[in-house]
């Protein structure tokens, strides 16, 4: 199993403090690489792996993530979860913008987003 990345996520209340985040990480270092209005995603240009998202609202789920990790095969890693009895928070599916993904929740109760990115 490949895990290609891990970012965290963080709830803000408004697209005003998304841009507050985005100028205050931009002195980190970071830029801007995707922003659908509701979720925005930092990464650093030198490790572009490097990244953390703010969310003001999950578009397609109950819950906004804690965390999110990019996996080589997500749909092995679902049936792997699932197997393990841990509690599925939103099911497996793909999203418009190009992920194919699933929530779950840790044993510490932390909503992570298990995700793909489809070819």
């Amino acid at each position: 199993m490949t895990i290609r990345r891990i970012m965290p996520d963080f709830q803000v209340g408004s697209e005003e403090q998304m841009e507050t985040s985005r100028d205050f990480y931009g002195l980190l270092g970071f830029e801007e690489v995707m922003n659908m209005g509701w979720v925005m995603t930092l990464a650093s240009p030198a490790n572009p792996t490097a990244q953390i998202s703010f969310f003001t609202a999950e578009r397609t789920a109950p819950v906004v993530p804690d965390l999110s990790v990019e996996v080589e095969d997500v749909d092995a890693v679902y049936a792997q979860v699932r197997a393990s009895g841990a509690e599925i928070v939103r099911e497996l599916r793909d999203e418009e913008w190009g992920v194919r993904r699933f929530f779950v929740r840790d044993p510490n109760g932390r909503v992570v987003n298990v995700l793909t990115h489809r070819a």
